[in-house]
Order: structure tokens, then C-alpha cells, then sequence
């Protein structure tokens, strides 16, 4: 199946191949594992005008197996994690019969494409405005004093400049902003990573953080 977020671009997306015993509450925990999330917050399910999820949200339990469902290829569902400010995720079963290879371990990540949000960074609005930020003329202005000032202090072997309170004041600060604006950007994905958590069970424990 195929999991993306909307309202994002460029899109961030994951390709995920399970075993069709698999519950939604497991398919929870794989699709945080794969997109990057944390576990932290509800989510729910919206397949066929019913819900399924978070018990907190008086939603259907999501104990059901994949099998169960009968999903077709092409049927597309949503996926909803932190439902203060939503994250919504389409998802679309892109076969729903694949060979068995002998040896590999499911689920796993076969591709993807694009960093994860950072948790709590206001939703799709928010996460697209730290992204404007990131490359604003107040980054590039930060950018350059963080240049200036290590220019002098290393590559004219003035370590002095540090000494002045301003100076380094406005050293900190420009670090500071520097790396709020790279953490704003979201967890890079690396499939390989997602594919060791997948292995390790990261999913399995994550899908009981929020029942």
C-alpha cells in the first residue's frame, strides 16, 4: 500500500508491503514507524463511512484484520494521527496479491520520499510555514553573521572577537535560530532505518502508545 500526507508538497509518501493478517491497530504502528512519527498522540481510521481507532474517540475497535475487510486494489482509505491539529494520510492499497519472497521479513518499506513533520509543529500550516521560514532573507541574514564571526575568530585566528559580549551574543542567537529552522525541516527518511525499526518491532510497541 501507499501512505501520503495531504496538504503537504512536495509530497511525503511511503510504500508499504504486510501480511493481510495484519490488524489496523498493527497497521498504526507501521504507518508511525514508516512516516516517521512518535506515537504520542490519537489517530483514527476512516474506511467505508466508519472509524476505527483511538478508544478515547468512542471510535470501532481497530482489532480487525486487513483480511477481514476485503480490500481491493485501488481502495482508498484515510489515516488520521493527532486529531487537535490532524495529520491526514490517504492510503491506497496498490495490490492487494503479491508473492511471498522466501526470507523476507514483513512489513517492511519498499520506497518513500520526503521528511517526516516535526511532532507538534502545528500541523500541515504550521510545518509549511517553518518551511518559508527556513528559507527566508532572516535565515540567510543569520547564516551570514554565524560566517562573519567564525571567519574572524578561526580562519583569521582571532579568537579574541569571542570576548566581546555582543559579539558573542549575537553569535548564539544566530546559532540558535540556525538550528530551530533545521529542525522545523522534519526528520529525513532513510529507508533502511525504517526497515531496521520495522524489524526490531518499534511498530508493535508503538501501536499500544495510544490504544
Amino acid at each position: 500500500m501507499k501512505v501520503w500526507l495531504l496538504g503537504i508538497s512536495p509530497m511525503v509518501w511511503r510504500r508499504v508491503q504486510i501480511l493481510d493478517s495484519c490488524t489496523l491497530r498493527e497497521l498504526h504502528g507501521v504507518i508511525q514507524v514508516a512516516m516517521g512519527w512518535e506515537g504520542i498522540h490519537l489517530y483514527q481510521f476512516r474506511l467505508r463511512s466508519r472509524c476505527y481507532g483511538s478508544w478515547e474517540l468512542s471510535a470501532s475497535s481497530a482489532d480487525v484484520t486487513l483480511a477481514s475487510l476485503k480490500l481491493r486494489k485501488g481502495t482508498r482509505f484515510t489515516y488520521d494521527y493527532d486529531l487537535n491539529l490532524p495529520w491526514r494520510h490517504e492510503v491506497r492499497i496498490e495490490e492487494n496479491r503479491l508473492d511471498r519472497l522466501p526470507g523476507k521479513i514483513y512489513p517492511t518499506c519498499a520506497a518513500g520520499d520526503g521528511a517526516c513533520p516535526p511532532e507538534d509543529c502545528g500541523g500541515p500550516q504550521g510545518y509549511l510555514a517553518g518551511l518559508d521560514d527556513a528559507s527566508s532573507w532572516e535565515a540567510f541574514e543569520d547564516l551570514q553573521t554565524i560566517a562573519e564571526i567564525l571567519n574572524e575568530a578561526v580562519l583569521e585566528n582571532r579568537p579574541q572577537v569571542l570576548n566581546d559580549q555582543d559579539t558573542r551574543w549575537r553569535l548564539e542567537v544566530a546559532v540558535e535560530r540556525s538550528k530551530a529552522r533545521e529542525d522545523a525541516r522534519g526528520r529525513a527518511f532513510v529507508r533502511r532505518t525504517v526497515n531496521a525499526r520495522l524489524r526490531k518491532g518499534d511498530h508493535l510497541a508503538l501501536m499500544h502508545q495510544q490504544c
